[in-house]
């Protein structure tokens, strides 16, 4: 579950406006869709159909009313901007310090440089091969949101075998949510100045030319 809104305000800071505006689609991923998915296709559980339609219907909505209407477009653009600082406080108040002192701390700690190696990796590949992109983009998504704590919860909700691994799981991923959202920042910012930056200005410099205003004989 990639922390859309870690993402997002990245992204208004290190990145394009093309890369800001993915955080839409991590939605599709950053909810309990994603472990019913990939439970369910294992075996592991079954899920009726309307659990996964209630999951992913209002992002279908949304993408249609915003590809199919301009204004509807134009109008709910900004709210990507607006929402930010919300999206900042409630990962604010989702942290939980005192997870860092739980005995399973230490096994936190590996599930989340994992998350961020795993994923940073594969990710800062895909957007700089298909992207087109520096790599940040990738680094910023390699989080976990913090609504991910409830995940186990959820998942036990409707697949009951799952209720004793709850408290385990619960506390890992809420030492995940805190180290990612410490680390990913850091590294986002450190590749950008590494790498990504640098291409910025090289892109600034090549384009510079093209824009140069020529008087008229």
């Amino acid at each position: 579950m990639t922390n859309g809104g870690l993402y997002a305000s990245l992204m208004q800071t290190y990145g394009t406006k093309e890369e800001a505006g993915a955080f839409v689609l991590t939605s599709i991923e950053s909810g309990p869709l994603m472990s019913m998915i990939i439970l369910g296709a294992s075996g592991a559980a079954h899920f009726e159909p309307q659990v996964f339609v209630g999951a992913v219907l209002p992002f279908l909505v949304g993408f249609a009313l915003g590809n199919l209407d301009p204004k509807l477009r134009e109008f709910f653009a900004p709210g990507g901007v607006l929402m930010i600082p919300f999206f900042a406080f409630a990962l604010g108040n989702t942290i939980d310090l005192h997870s860092l002192l739980s005995p399973l701390a230490g096994l936190g700690v590996v599930l989340a440089l994992s998350v961020i190696l795993l994923t940073g990796v594969p990710l800062i590949i895909a957007d700089k091969l298909i992207g087109r992109g520096t790599g940040t983009a990738g680094i910023a998504a390699s989080s976990t949101a913090g609504a991910a704590a409830a995940n186990p919860v959820a998942i036990a909700a409707v697949a009951p075998q799952f209720a004793p691994a709850v408290p385990q799981a619960t506390v890992l991923v809420a030492i995940c949510i805190v180290v990612t959202s410490i680390v990913v920042p850091i590294l986002t910012g450190l590749w950008y100045r590494r790498f990504g930056q640098g291409m910025a200005e090289q892109t600034s410099d090549s384009l510079e030319p093209a824009l140069q205003l020529h008087p008229v004989d």
